[in-house]
């Protein structure tokens, strides 16, 4: 929970809040895939941590984060990782916190692997398994948006902001072929000038 200094009596945040959301993952490699989650946070204003964490390589540090994510403010942990994928739900096991899992593609099996070593938990320790990669990535950023929008009214209403946004780039848009002779008549106009010049 963020300190009384960050957050007002109607649970809004400021922009110096502790971080919300903890996006941790397996591996510096995984930033690749984890980075859209990070900037879809920042893009709806939700102060986040990003973090390697290993869980096989580093298990004490893996607990020590997990466990003390609550005290330290976390309210949502976005955790990816590939291959064995055991980081969301070793992370699900030390923490009552939601914890949301984002499969990383990997070489091997493309990224089946890690989604079904985060989906196939155990009944008891649940883990919220996005798609595999960017757009789970994506996804899980506005999950968390949605989770914490519950007690934050600022968050809901940037995450509805985000919505119809999106919403409305669809409906500007409902006739490719106009946007692709629009395309065209540009392309053609810059090479008639470029004629014009030359």
């Amino acid at each position: 929970m963020p300190d009384k200094k960050s957050q007002s009596r109607d649970n809004s945040y400021h922009s110096d809040a502790k971080p919300l959301v903890g996006v941790i993952m397996g591996s510096s490699s995984d930033w690749e895939t984890l980075e859209p989650a990070a900037k879809t946070l920042s893009d709806l204003g939700i102060p986040h941590e990003t973090k390697v964490v290993s869980a096989h390589r580093t298990p004490d540090l893996l607990f020590e984060y997990a466990s003390g994510a609550e005290a330290r403010g976390i309210e949502v942990i976005i955790a990816g990782a590939g291959g064995a994928a055991h980081l969301p739900g070793m992370t699900a096991s030390k923490t009552v916190l939601p914890v949301l899992g984002v499969p990383v593609e990997s070489k091997a099996l493309k990224g089946l692997d890690s989604l079904l070593s985060i989906a196939q938990m155990p009944g008891g320790i649940p883990v919220g398994t996005l798609a595999v990669g960017k757009s789970g990535a994506i996804n899980s950023a506005l999950l968390a948006a949605a989770i914490l929008g519950v007690k934050y009214p600022a968050i809901r209403e940037s995450l509805r902001k985000f919505r119809e946004a999106q919403t409305n780039r669809v409906l500007d848009a409902l006739d490719p072929s106009v946007r692709a002779q629009s395309k065209k008549n540009s392309s053609a106009r810059r090479a008639s000038k470029s004629r014009k010049s030359s």
